[in-house]
């Protein structure tokens, strides 16, 4: 088994691949990877996400890493609609689970061809973009890995996109913090294997 430093050392590599940003080599299957961690390497693999857009940036401008954390997405868009406040006073009045459904309600989580996360990653993603996920953990049970990933394959079909999994990606199931069910998902690769 490999440690998670020899795994996120492969991964520059991977990206800076014509083929891999081109999506060539996969059957015809769009290019969506998972790359799954303990989750007690959180702070490892984002300090190394940095790393990799900073890197990519000085030394392959012709290459964008576009990181969207599903949290900050998530409060951005709460933001935006003014919800934030009443979500904090909905939850110190209600508790935490009282606040769930509506805030799923107002990010049209359950509706496809609307989802505000999915759509706020749509608009922003450019040809020469590899995406990056990240911040899954911090938005769960609100926002399911699973139900993004469905709803992106469909969005976001032109660059590839790799999302930090902190729980273990079987390559049909995916576990969140190696405890949690998530759902099956069967449209992903594994970008390093463990």
């Amino acid at each position: 088994m490999k440690t998670i430093y020899q795994r996120l050392d492969k991964i520059l590599d991977l990206i800076l691949d014509k083929r891999f940003r081109e999506n060539k080599g996969l059957g015809n299957e769009i290019g969506y990877y998972i790359f799954d961690y303990d989750p007690k390497d959180e702070l490892i693999v984002r300090d190394h996400i940095q790393f990799l857009k900073k890197k990519t940036s000085q030394e392959n401008p012709e290459i964008t890493i576009r990181e969207f954390d599903l949290f900050h997405v998530m409060v951005n868009i709460l933001k935006e609609k003014g919800y934030l406040d009443k979500v904090f006073q909905m939850e110190a009045q209600k508790g935490t689970e009282a606040i769930l459904t509506p805030i799923k309600k107002t990010l049209r989580l359950a509706n496809e061809d609307s989802d505000l996360i999915v759509e706020h990653i749509k608009y922003q993603v450019q040809p020469n973009n590899v995406v990056f996920i990240t911040g899954v953990g911090k938005a769960w049970p609100i926002i399911r890995s699973h139900g993004v990933l469905n709803r992106l394959h469909a969005a976001v079909d032109h660059v590839p996109l790799v999302m930090f999994y902190p729980g273990l990606y079987s390559g049909q199931e995916l576990r969140l913090f190696e405890e949690i069910s998530d759902q099956n998902y069967y449209r992903a690769f594994k970008l390093v294997e463990r």
